[in-house]
This record gives structure tokens, sequence and C-alpha cells, in this order.
């Protein structure tokens, strides 16, 4: 089989090799799965730059989300049952996983939007959950144009909750009013600190923060009294500088937020209820799942490039 591989920490273009690797037989309570698509996400890039919370163990494939199809008959699940999962390493053409990970897919839910059905849009339903926001409150979500947040936007309006966005280019504000959000702010040409409360009555209640950095610390800023950011990612790969005197006189709140922390804390009932309601979401032909390019596995180092380009629309995806 054909696998995409690193044996030390970088840059992925330069690190990443694609080689040929035996098919892994299964073990106990494992079925083997054939890996029909994957996409690219902050995290793959991060992993296999040495700067993700989970440390590769070389040589190491990259990737934590994908779909594929049972090769091999498991307990519960027949041959040929479509999948979705989340594991390390999922730029191999087969992998041996144990099958109560396995989700098997929804009837009439594509390789291309069963490939998103995890991070992103898991994401973005339990951080909505967890933050309590109600109808007629403010959201800030920086990075508004990622998939993460084209899928906050919509579960946040089916909710009632307003919401604002930043990006970093002005064809991007049409695309992301069109699926419901309230005020889109273009960071490269506007003040941030300044829009927000002007058009917010004050500031926002919670900001979803996945960049970091400066525009971290301006989406900090642009709160109200007693308001809550929750930091989920650094795609500017730099900390926040944090204004003491702000969190102070204004009483804010800053936590963190990782998928794969909360959901091993879960119940199962409680998982369950997230993924119908996740599924629920991506099967409704209102919403938008979006994809920008499909690449064979082969041809990693064009995905990696189309993924790295500015202004890019929807998710990068490797197919077999």
């Amino acid at each position: 089989m054909k696998e995409v591989i690193f044996e030390q920490t970088g840059k992925p273009l330069e690190v990443l090799k694609l080689k040929d690797a035996p098919v892994p037989t299964p073990g106990e309570g494992e079925v083997l799965v054939k890996v029909t698509a994957r996409n690219i996400n902050p995290a793959d890039m991060m992993f296999i730059q040495g700067l993700y919370g989970i440390q590769p163990k070389f040589p190491s494939s990259a990737g934590f989300e994908a779909c594929g199809v049972l090769e091999s008959t498991g307990s519960k699940l027949p041959k040929g049952t479509r999948v979705l999962f989340s594991t390390t390493g999922t730029w191999r053409e087969y992998l041996a996983l144990p099958e109560a990970s396995l989700i098997p897919i929804p009837d009439g839910m594509p390789d291309e939007v069963a490939t998103q059905a995890i991070v992103n849009p898991m994401t973005a339903y339990l951080m909505i959950e967890k933050s309590g926001l109600e109808a007629d409150e403010w959201l800030l979500i920086t990075a508004g144009a990622s998939a993460f947040g084209k899928f906050a936007i919509q579960l946040a309006k089916k909710k009632g909750i307003k919401v604002a966005c930043t990006v970093r280019h002005d064809e991007q504000k049409k695309l992301l009013k069109n699926i419901g959000a309230d005020l889109v702010v273009n960071t490269e040409k506007e003040k941030l600190q300044k829009v927000i409360p002007d058009n917010t009555d004050g500031g926002v209640h919670v900001v979803f923060d996945a960049v970091g950095g400066v525009l971290g610390a301006k989406a900090l800023a642009s709160l109200r009294k007693n308001g809550l950011m929750m930091v989920f990612g650094s795609l500017s790969l730099e900390n926040i500088p944090l204004n003491s005197g702000l969190m102070i006189f204004k009483t804010l709140r800053i936590e963190g937020f990782w998928l794969t922390s909360l959901m091993s804390e879960m119940k199962s009932e409680a998982r369950y209820e997230a993924f119908q309601k996740v599924f629920e979401f991506l099967m409704n032909d209102t919403s938008q799942v979006d994809v920008a390019e499909k690449y064979p596995l082969e041809e990693f180092e064009k995905a990696i490039k189309a993924y790295e380009k500015a202004g890019r629309n929807g998710k990068i995806l490797l197919i077999s």
C-alpha cells in the first residue's frame, strides 16, 4: 500500500515522503479499513512540525480525520460498511483500527462530507454548547472563512446567536454573510477593536479564537464586561499577548478547548447525541460544506500547496 510518512518534524513539503508499505493485519478487536478520503486540517500541519498537543512517534503518518470502507468483517459491522473515524496517521491507503472507534456513515452522506464530519463541525457544535450563548447574544469568530468558522456560523445562527467574524480578504465578506454572519471585519483594513464595539452595542459576549497572536489580543479587547474567550487554535503560531488591566477591569475569562480531551471525558450517551446533532446538520440541504480541491494520495505535495494558498475557500481532500 501507499503511505505518506515523515521521520522527523519540519515543514511538511520538506519532511513528508510517499512510500510503499505492507497492508496492516488487524489485531484483536480490530478491522481493516480501506481509506477513501482524508481532509487536511491545521492540526495536521502543526503535528508534522512538532507543534501540536500530540507528538509524533517516528516514522509517522500525518492526518487525524478520514473515512473509508471495511475490508474485513467485524463482530458488529459487516464488510463493505462505510465508516468515518479519527485516529493518528490517516494518510495511508489502509488502516487497522479498533471496531469500537468507527462510526457508520449515514446513508446519503458522500465521502466529501463524511471526511469532514468530526473535527470541525463537532468542535463548533460543542463549543457553542459549552459557551452558554443564547439567542441575540454576540459571538466573534476569528478566521471566520475557515471550515470551522463556516460550520460555527451556521450552527450559531440556528440558535439565534448573532455572529461577527474576522477575515483577511474582502471577497470573503459576502461569502460569510450569505451563510448567516451578521458582521464581517477585514482585519487587514479595519480596526477590530473599533468596528466590533460600534456594531455590537459595546462588544461581543464570547470569542472563539483560532489564531492567537496579535489578532487574539484584539479579539480579547472586543469582549464586553464579563466576556469569555475560548481558545482552540493557534494559526499564527504565536502566543496571545495578554493585557492584564483589561482582564481585571472587564472581568474577562479565557479558557482552552481541545476536542480530543473533551470527547475522551464525555459519556457515551452524550457523544452519541452530539454526533446525531452534527449529522443532522450536515445532512440538511441548507447546510454548506465546502470542498475546494481533491487530490490522489500520491499527489500530496500538490494538495499541501493548494492548502497553503491564500484566500482558499473550502477543504483540500486527499482521496483514494
